[in-house]
């Protein structure tokens, strides 16, 4: 059924770029189902309510805010400095994270638009583009399936693309195995087993390493020190290499994390600063279908013309009345007013307020956010 709306909403030619142009697109056609019916096919009203639940619960973890424009360019993830040298982009995720379903909806979005915008470029000697998902386990804790088959599409296919994906996680166990197959890339420090469950998680390590026969990999696990691991790479020829114990050269960056002033200081200073910073709210489904319901409003009768005709001269004028809104109409609808307000024209009122209120909002937030869940294009 979404997928409906983003073809009706294609077909109409109204744009969905954010939460409340897709709110009313899905509210518009749920309204009109009866006319998209022989064309699209059928469209149930709960089938509408089940859409319109799931955008809520986005909307009320920040979608309102996340989606909209300006869109966020996969292209300002590769930006080189003066010297040629790559960027580090810092994904700050401390309030997304408690966000689930946003965050698996941009990450959803975002790995989609990766594969679908870059072009294959085979092997190359140096990644164009490296992901580091840092405590992994929470991406894929309760994760939706349609997320976990576009990461496992992603991982086996985005290295043909220049770009490299790295699941940084304590445990192993907390990767699924489809994904974790296609890492070929190890880096493995230090397990403790103090539980049944931290054993289960040692041994599943140890056996998905490349046996060295030098090694007791089981046992070198648990006995890892601070700076040292256990590392398996691929070599020229795309096999594993056998796994060696290691020592980690230390950061010779901060270690830590930064001061609240170091991250305005940076963030003021990034290549991106301004660009995303102003909402953009341009003329879209919204506005578009509120304006046809606004158009279909009928026009006043001759007898409510002659109650509207100006009061003779020194006549007492009487208190202005406040022009009522489609919202109080509907008021009006539900909880009092005239009767034959009620029955006859408040109902059209409302059904039309409700459908010009929610056929705008959902073209282009979803091409640019959601619409990766489709494959489609961002626009």
């Amino acid at each position: 059924v979404l997928q409906l709306v983003f073809k009706i909403a294609d077909d109409a030619g109204l744009l969905l770029l954010d939460m409340k142009d897709l709110r009313a697109m899905c509210q518009d056609v749920g309204d009109n189902a009866s006319q998209y019916t022989t064309e699209y096919g059928n469209i149930s009203a709960a089938s509408i309510g089940a859409i319109q639940r799931g955008l809520m619960q986005i909307e009320a973890q920040g979608g309102e805010k996340f989606f909209g424009e300006p869109m966020l360019n996969i292209a300002d993830f590769m930006q080189t400095d003066a010297n040629g040298q790559g960027m580090v982009n810092i994904l700050a995720a401390d309030k997304l994270m408690n966000a689930p379903r946003l965050y698996a909806t941009f990450l959803l979005w975002m790995l989609s638009e990766l594969f679908e915008t870059l072009p294959e470029v085979g092997d190359l000697d140096q990644p164009k583009m490296v992901f580091f998902f840092d405590e992994a386990h929470l991406l894929f804790n309760d994760a939706p399936k349609v997320l976990l088959e576009r990461i496992e599409l992603v991982v086996r296919l985005v290295r043909s693309k220049g770009v490299g994906v790295y699941f940084v996680t304590q445990n192993p166990l907390d990767i699924p195995d489809t994904v974790l197959a296609q890492l070929g890339n190890r880096v493995q420090h230090a397990l403790r087993a103090f539980t049944p469950r931290d054993q289960k998680a040692v041994k599943s390590a140890a056996d998905t390493m490349r046996p060295n026969p030098g090694l007791d990999i089981g046992a070198a696990i648990t006995e890892l020190a601070v700076g040292e691991a256990l590392v398996s790479f691929l070599d020229e020829k795309g096999r594993p290499c056998p796994t060696e114990r290691v020592f980690v050269l230390p950061p010779c960056s901060q270690i830590g994390p930064i001061t609240p002033e170091q991250r305005k200081a940076l963030i003021a200073n990034s290549l991106v600063a301004g660009v995303y910073e102003k909402a953009v709210d341009r003329e879209s489904a919204f506005e578009a279908i509120k304006g046809r319901t606004q158009a279909r409003q009928p026009a006043p009768t001759a007898s409510q013309a002659s109650t509207a005709a100006p009061a003779p001269a020194g006549a007492p004028t009487a208190p202005a009345v406040p022009e009522k809104s489609i919202f109080d109409s509907i008021g009006d609808m539900l909880g009092g007013g005239n009767r034959r307000t009620r029955t006859g024209v408040g109902e059209q009122l409302a059904r039309s307020a409700a459908s010009s209120i929610g056929r705008e909002v959902g073209r282009q937030i979803i091409r640019g956010v959601l619409g990766g869940i489709f494959g489609g294009s961002k626009r």
